[in-house]
């Protein structure tokens, strides 16, 4: 988990525009979450500490040990890897895609892009805020 909670419930709740302080930041917010594989946890840890640091990123969870089955030049590989899960916004989507193939050991690195329909609006907002540029 990217944001510390107190322990209350994750579970969604439905938010009234203007109830809230947060409510007028979440619309323009354009989340995104960011798929990203590494060879090992220490390459993966590295690059997030950077993304994080750079506020390309406003949290990048680590899953340490996945198994990735693919085609590459022409025969098929079976390797373990760590799998970066980045959340950012689509206004750095370009500077953190090219950080991170900057930073990657691969040749051809994953770095593929999926839009948030939805989210706790909270942390949306919270978000938002970490990736704005300085």
């Amino acid at each position: 988990m990217c944001h510390r909670t107190s322990g209350r419930s994750t579970r969604p709740r439905t938010y009234t525009p203007g109830a809230t302080w947060y409510s007028a930041l979440v619309p323009d917010v354009n989340a995104l979450v960011v798929l990203s594989t590494f060879p090992d946890a220490e390459t993966a840890a590295r690059v997030a500490r950077a993304l994080v640091e750079e506020r390309l990123a406003a949290c990048v969870n680590l899953v340490p040990a996945i198994r990735s089955i693919y085609r590459w030049q022409g025969a098929i590989s079976d390797d373990a890897e760590s799998l970066a899960i980045i959340k950012t916004t689509a206004d750095r989507y370009a500077a953190l895609a090219s950080r991170i193939a900057a930073l990657h050991p691969y040749q051809v690195p994953e770095i593929i892009a999926l839009p948030l329909a939805e989210g706790h609006p909270p942390y949306l907002a919270w978000l938002a805020g970490q990736v704005k540029a300085l």
